[in-house]
Parts: structure tokens; sequence; C-alpha cells
């Protein structure tokens, strides 16, 4: 049985809804657009082509920005299997004083896409190292601050991110000093530093 037009759009606006208004080709396709019909939809101006199979309904792009909307749009392009890490997570955490040029995601071992646009760390990420936002997953405090001290980023933004997760009760010295220990050696040197800028 087809469906009308207004019903796929309704199926889709459901997806893109918690997405913050982006969605894929193979999501548009499941809510009943053909590939021909998102091609229309895309040269007439009615959504927004932001990559190669992925689009914005118009509407979203006039809302105000929250900030991390180009975490979605990353989520979207790994097919769900990226997470956000690293100094990145530090912004999407509000933690520190990071200002990566460049998204910073966690992809599993076998992970295959690449892009200038973003630096891909490798690993497989227990479920308890990360957490769901509307529309893409980010590391945990935790998880994120032992990362950024294992790559030896810049110390004093570890510092400071240590600082406020420690004062606004999102971590505690014990689980950061444990979770540095499973890490290795230079994450346990980062947060040893960081820890003792602070007694």
């Amino acid at each position: 049985m087809l469906r009308e037009p207004t019903d796929n759009r309704a199926a889709l606006w459901r997806t893109a809804a918690g997405q913050r208004g982006y969605f894929t080709a193979a999501q548009a396709q499941e809510a009943g657009y053909s590939y021909q019909a998102q091609r229309y939809h895309a040269q007439h101006g009615n959504w927004l082509v932001v990559d190669r199979a992925l689009y914005r309904f118009r509407e979203f792009s006039d809302l105000p920005d929250e900030g991390d909307e180009q975490l979605v749009r990353w989520s979207l392009w790994s097919k769900g299997r990226a997470v956000v890490s690293h100094d990145t997570a530090l912004t999407a955490h509000d933690l520190g004083t990071a200002n990566p040029s460049r998204i910073h995601l966690t992809v599993p071992r076998g992970f295959r896409q690449k892009s200038d646009v973003v630096i891909l760390h490798r690993a497989d990420l227990a479920d308890s190292d990360v957490e769901d936002r509307m529309g893409y997953r980010v590391t945990t405090p935790l998880r994120t601050l032992v990362e950024c001290a294992a790559e030896g980023d810049d110390q004093d933004v570890l510092d400071g991110a240590v600082a406020e997760a420690l004062e606004r009760g999102m971590v505690t010295r014990r689980k950061l000093l444990h979770a540095a220990q499973v890490l290795g050696p230079r994450a346990e040197l980062g947060l040893e530093r960081a820890l003792g800028t602070m007694s």
C-alpha cells in the first residue's frame, strides 16, 4: 500500500526531529522517499544537502544553534558508529578551554570511512564509557579526561578541565586515577599533574 506524501513527510520528520533536523538518504527511503524524490527535494531547496546522502530539513536551519549540531551530522556520517571523544568531548561537556580545529571521534577498529574534517581514534568503548545525547553519543566526562591525558594533550587545558569536572561533581579523584591506570602510564602522569595543581 502506498503512503500519502504527507505521511512520508511526517514519518521522516519524526526521525529527523531527534537528530536536529538531519537525516540520511537511507532514512528518507525508509520513510517512503525514492532516490528520485530525494533528488527532487534537494534540487528544489526543500531539503538542505549537507553531505553525500545526508540532508537536513530547511526549517531546522532557521532555529537558534545549540552548538553541537555538527556532532549530529558526524554521527550520521558514521552511520551511528562514531562516538564524540577527546578534545571535542571536552567541549561537548563544557569542560576547560579546549577549542579543537577538527572533530575527534572514536570509532570501532574496523571502521573504514575517512574525512579531512575529523580525527579518528580507534577503540572499542564499553557502554559505561558512553552517554547518549540528542542525535549523537559522547564519551563520559571520566573517559574524556583520561583519553585527553593519554593523548598528551595540552596540560593547561587538561588541568582546567579536571578542576571543573571535580568541582561540578562529574568525576572523583579516585575514579580518575583508577581509569588512568587502565589506559596506561601517560594517562596516569597527565592526571597526576592535573590533580597536583589543585593540592
